[in-house]
């Protein structure tokens, strides 16, 4: 009974740590706020972008459509009645939709971001690169190379001292 007490305390423990991780967290955060601004883009596409194109053109871009097949006849609510309609004009919508979203994220959020990092890696010692070794290291290496040579092949043993 207690191995299976430890085995739901083990897992119950490893779904926590999962979702106690930095990058789980992070992404929720992601989730939400992305919900909400979606929420955002969409209103400014359908209250803003919609009407403007609907100034220029006949309607709504959203019921912008072209009969596929027909005779394509509409109800006063706008329903299709009759034939096959292509609805372009929210699929055009919707791609505005997106690339507003898109471009928000990336000039807003992501060019920034990645401009801080950027500063940030500048300021950081670098720990990557290998220490350059001292004029001491580099003689006995030399000297080391140079007793490699005189032994020749075959021998063992190191030359001996003048």
């Amino acid at each position: 009974m207690s191995s299976g007490s430890e085995k739901k305390t083990g897992v119950l423990g490893g779904f926590k740590a999962f979702l106690m991780r930095g990058n789980v967290v992070d992404l929720a955060v992601a989730v939400v706020i992305g919900a909400a601004f979606t929420n955002i883009v969409n209103s400014v596409v359908k209250g803003i972008i919609n009407p403007v194109v609907g100034a220029f053109g006949t309607k709504d871009l959203e019921h912008y459509a072209s009969c596929l097949k027909g005779p394509c006849a509409r109800n006063a609510a706008g329903e299709v009645t009759k034939g096959v309609y292509i609805q372009w004009g929210s699929v055009l919508s919707a791609s505005l939709t997106f690339l507003i979203t898109a471009a928000v994220v990336y000039f807003l959020m992501l060019l920034p971001m990645k401009r801080w990092q950027d500063r940030q890696a500048a300021k950081a010692p670098v720990a990557d690169k290998p220490a350059e070794p001292t004029e001491i290291e580099l003689l006995a290496q030399i000297r080391d190379t140079l007793i490699e040579q005189r032994r020749g092949p075959g021998s063992d043993s190191v030359p001996a001292q003048r």
